[in-house]
């Protein structure tokens, strides 16, 4: 089984390599890079870091930092939660008028089902004491 010398791989990493961009109608060399894969993987990471460093400072210095979930002023936090509970009285009070009016509009027209029997109520008996 072979094993992998620290040595052999940083001699590759270091062997130099040479990219050529040629005219695909006359071959003339348009540019020619000598790079190593040590090179190459110095460059992109340092695009990589760049890019990162970038991004972060744009979130944390300007206003697009609101829009990440979770993070938000504690103001609009509070009024987000006021208006959830007034949107939701709102739905419940308009269910209620709803209900309103269908009892109405049945009671009008003549389609009430009622049961006006109250003997079949069920009244909780009071406790009598002896004093």
């Amino acid at each position: 089984m072979s094993t992998i010398d620290a040595n052999s791989t940083l001699k590759r990493l270091r062997n130099r390599y040479r990219l050529v961009v040629m005219n695909d109608d006359t071959y003339e060399e348009v540019v020619t890079f000598k790079l190593s894969r040590l090179s190459v993987y110095v460059v992109l990471s340092s695009i990589f870091v760049i890019l990162v460093t970038l991004t972060v400072a744009l979130i944390v210095w300007t206003p697009l930092k609101q829009y990440v979930p979770g993070y938000g002023s504690q103001s609009a936090r509070k009024e987000l939660q006021v208006l959830k509970y007034r949107t939701d009285s709102l739905e419940q009070s308009l269910h209620f008028k709803d209900q309103y009016l269908n009892n109405l509009k049945k009671i009008i027209s003549g389609n009430v089902s009622a049961n006006l029997d109250t003997t079949l109520l069920k009244v909780p008996k009071q406790e009598v004491s002896n004093d």
